[in-house]
């Protein structure tokens, strides 16, 4: 995974292994050990190199904030071979989130989407989740059938900007 810090920087950060709460990383072609201890509030004590830190972490859709005692940082995560007409989708692309069974597919290529709109439901550990689309989108490929299994990270369907273009009022010309 590639990371982009807001206000400067990329990092390249692989998850090597995990053993109980040690986590084997490589962050820019250093390898670390990093132990986390959960505390009650939420964060976590986290010991790199013998030395303790107090974190606290969030996940928002597109970035990752961390604050480590007075310092906070905001990451966003670098999308590498997204094509400029994916531009303007929260996602270009429905991967499966895990391990799991097509059960169906509520779109057809080609169809117009609105924010929100189920495209595909998926079947894992005895649960159906349908998938939904984050943006107003336009139904590019269908890669999956239904009854097919698929493994965490596929891409099932692919998605393009909505061909509907939405309406500026304020560019409309002043009544009279």
């Amino acid at each position: 995974m590639r990371l982009r810090r807001v206000g400067g920087g990329e990092f390249d950060i692989d998850i090597l292994g995990h053993e109980g709460s040690t986590v084997r990383a490589r962050i820019d072609g250093i390898e670390l050990s990093v132990s986390f201890e959960s505390i009650a509030d939420g964060a976590a004590m986290v010991t790199v190199n013998g030395r303790r830190y107090r974190v606290f972490g969030a996940a928002l859709r597109d970035r990752i904030l961390v604050t480590a005692g007075p310092m906070g940082f905001e990451f966003r995560r670098v999308e590498e071979g997204r094509s400029q007409a994916a531009k303007g989708l929260a996602t270009p692309e429905l991967c499966a989130p895990m391990p799991g069974k097509v059960l169906r597919i509520l779109v057809k290529e080609g169809d117009e989407v609105e924010a929100g709109a189920g495209l595909l439901v998926l079947e894992a550990m005895k649960m159906e989740t349908t998938l939904a689309s984050e943006t107003p989108a336009r139904v590019k490929r269908i890669l999956v059938a239904e009854g097919q299994m698929v493994d965490h990270g596929a891409v099932m369907i692919e998605l393009s900007p909505s061909a509907q273009a939405p309406s500026h009022p304020e560019s409309a010309p002043p009544e009279s």
